[in-house]
């Protein structure tokens, strides 16, 4: 076969699938192009997913009758006006979306600069450009994208649904407002939740309004501010608080000076950052840019730029994972917000069901009747006729006879008054009641004050005046002592003791009087699960939570009022106590407000 020169035609239809594999590849290639011609508003409509139509309008820049005709020519930019890829400050560069886009389906431009007294039209139809000719439009760019990948219908064949397809224009389209919150975004369209995002003004404020738009309205006041500067990389955003938590990750947005990108070092070290607070199977909820020299980053090293590669990436990632991990420590016992609304709901669902018999039963409406008036008081320690035959509630009621201190309602965690089920605190605070898991609390309590001794000088560690023996399977006890080193390093000293078992000889002085046999198991299955993957830190880590976990306050263990006081004191001044080492919530909090509003009583 002889070697010929492919037809331009075609070779713009290659290039097209590569930058246009679907309309949402489209419609980000165009979105960018108004974001660089320093649009203040971009307006979007799409139809069938964005096969049928997309309708792109800013009121950006424009361009002039001479520029628009190179516009769709392949590699015609006024990006690089010296040539050099190695200083890109803008989203696009290459010159290959609109010829791409022209080649595949009908694209149509009206575009007009602010000093211009009219228009420029230009259409472009499977790849065939037309003449430009003087339009009426308004300042800025207009274009329409009709009939896509209609000239390579093999490609239509990859699609899938419409409403699938317009799900991925619209995720795209938040990426870039989330990225850019200064300029207006609007979405309408079939098979998608129109939004319409008005500009907010530069700075923190501007920003954490966007977040609230995109990410839920209960996030910003979940939110940590997050700052950090090493070496010329800065990071700044907003993330969620570990229990405000998500079952993918999508609600991870990441960008590199203003360009969103879902890039796998980035999501790798938040990933590490969130690792000891956040379940495995659980995702965080942020936002972060990473602000560089565009010498320091190099964009064009995927066809789809969602990719970057940094010139120092450890350097990057050690930023990322250390800005992080500083805003949760500093956060401390705070949990989410959205733990009370929940419960209030559990609460609502119940009463609606009548306690639970199944029967729907309607919630009584409040009026205003006039003249009623509250029943008396009973006198002060007089049964309640009708309820003196229930059983006692499994509770320990006997923190409410000692007075609570003077500021120990006004401490973030207030006052302890009661244990209920011998698990769970119930405290009192001005403005509400706090419910902690016992167990949850004390195990995270306990699992940074071995972390915090292991980083000071070494997990103290006490002597066994029996040394006790432990029988497991032989591959455990060989993976035990493959890791005697770094178990040592934390308290616990095995030997080999013949085949399928070991030797307790000294273990971590918090943990002495607990069951040592559970204990040297859950670490084997720890280090089974964990494996040799992940830095010794984590690994180390992952140890710790489940040695913390044996000697936490159990469930069913009835507490003293002084305890359950000191308990709440240590939570409030401890790093990341608003989640258990699972992930888990350690505390819900009720406001006063919103139980009147259960009962009926605003």
């Amino acid at each position: 076969m002889t070697v010929r020169r492919l037809d331009p035609v075609l070779v713009d239809r290659i290039a097209a699938g590569e930058v246009i594999e679907r309309p949402a590849a489209a419609v980000k290639e165009l979105v960018e192009n108004a974001i660089d011609a320093g649009a203040r508003s971009i307006a979007v409509t799409i139809q069938g997913g964005g096969r049928e139509l997309i309708r792109v309008v800013d009121d950006g820049a424009g361009m002039t009758p001479e520029d628009l005709e190179l516009a769709v020519d392949r590699h015609a930019t006024s990006k690089l006006p010296d040539g050099d890829l190695f200083a890109i400050d803008t989203l696009g560069f290459r010159g290959e979306a609109l010829p791409s886009i022209g080649s595949v389906a009908r694209l149509s431009i009206a575009t007009r600069r602010r000093d211009a007294g009219q228009g420029s039209g230009l259409v472009v139809e499977a790849g065939e450009k037309g003449v430009v000719r003087p339009v009426a439009a308004a300042p800025g760019t207009r274009i329409e994208v009709s009939d896509l990948f209609i000239f390579t219908p093999a490609r239509l064949k990859f699609l899938k649904s419409d409403r699938a397809e317009a799900q991925a224009v619209s995720e795209m389209l938040r990426r870039l407002a989330i990225a850019h919150p200064e300029i207006r975004f609007s979405l309408e369209g079939e098979h998608i939740s129109a939004f319409d995002w008005p500009a907010e003004p530069i700075g923190e404020e501007g920003l954490l309004r966007r977040l609230g738009r995109a990410l839920g309205r209960d996030f910003p006041e979940n939110a940590l501010r997050i700052e950090a500067e090493r070496e010329g990389i800065r990071i700044s955003g907003f993330a969620g608080l570990p229990t405000f938590h998500r079952g993918t990750s999508a609600g991870v947005h990441l960008s590199v000076n203003g360009r969103p990108v879902r890039d796998k070092l980035l999501l790798s070290a938040v990933r590490g950052a969130y690792a000891d607070v956040v379940p495995s199977d659980r995702h965080p909820v942020l936002f972060l840019d990473i602000g560089c020299d565009p010498r320091s980053v190099d964009v064009n090293v995927h066809p789809a730029k969602s990719e970057v590669r940094f010139r120092d990436p450890a350097l990057v990632r050690g930023l990322v994972v250390s800005g992080l991990k500083a805003a949760l420590a500093a956060a401390g016992h705070r949990a989410t917000t959205t733990g009370g609304a929940r419960t209030l709901d559990a609460f609502r669902a119940v009463l609606s069901m009548g306690g639970g018999s199944g029967a729907t039963i309607p919630r009584p409406s409040f009026p205003e009747a006039p003249g009623w008036s509250a029943p008396a008081p009973l006198p002060t320690g007089a049964p309640q006729s009708g309820f003196s035959d229930f059983a006692a509630p499994s509770a320990d009621a006997r923190a409410h006879l000692a007075e609570p201190s003077a500021d120990a309602l006004d401490r973030p965690l207030g006052a302890a008054r009661a244990q209920v089920h011998e698990t769970y605190i119930v405290a009192q605070t001005r403005e509400g009641v706090v419910i902690v898991d016992q167990h949850a609390a004390h195990e995270r309590l306990v699992y940074e004050r071995l972390k915090a001794e292991r980083a000071r000088n070494g997990i103290a560690r006490q002597p066994l005046l029996l040394p006790e023996v432990v029988e497991l399977d032989p591959v455990n006890a060989d993976r035990l002592i493959a890791a005697g080193s770094e178990l040592e390093s934390l308290g616990l000293v095995l030997e080999s003791f013949g085949p399928g078992a070991v030797l307790v000889r000294e273990a971590p002085s918090q943990l002495a009087g607990g069951n040592l046999q559970r204990l040297v198991r859950d670490v084997a299955d720890a280090l089974a699960e964990h494996g040799t993957a992940g830095s010794l830190e984590r690994r180390l880590d992952h140890v710790l939570a489940t040695m913390a976990c044996h000697n936490s306050v159990r469930a069913g263990r009835r507490m003293r009022p002084e305890e359950m006081d000191a308990l709440l004191r240590e939570m409030e001044i401890t790093p990341n106590s608003g989640q258990c080492n699972h992930g888990r919530p350690t505390y819900v909090e009720l406001k006063l407000s919103d139980i009147e509003r259960l009962f009926g009583r605003r």
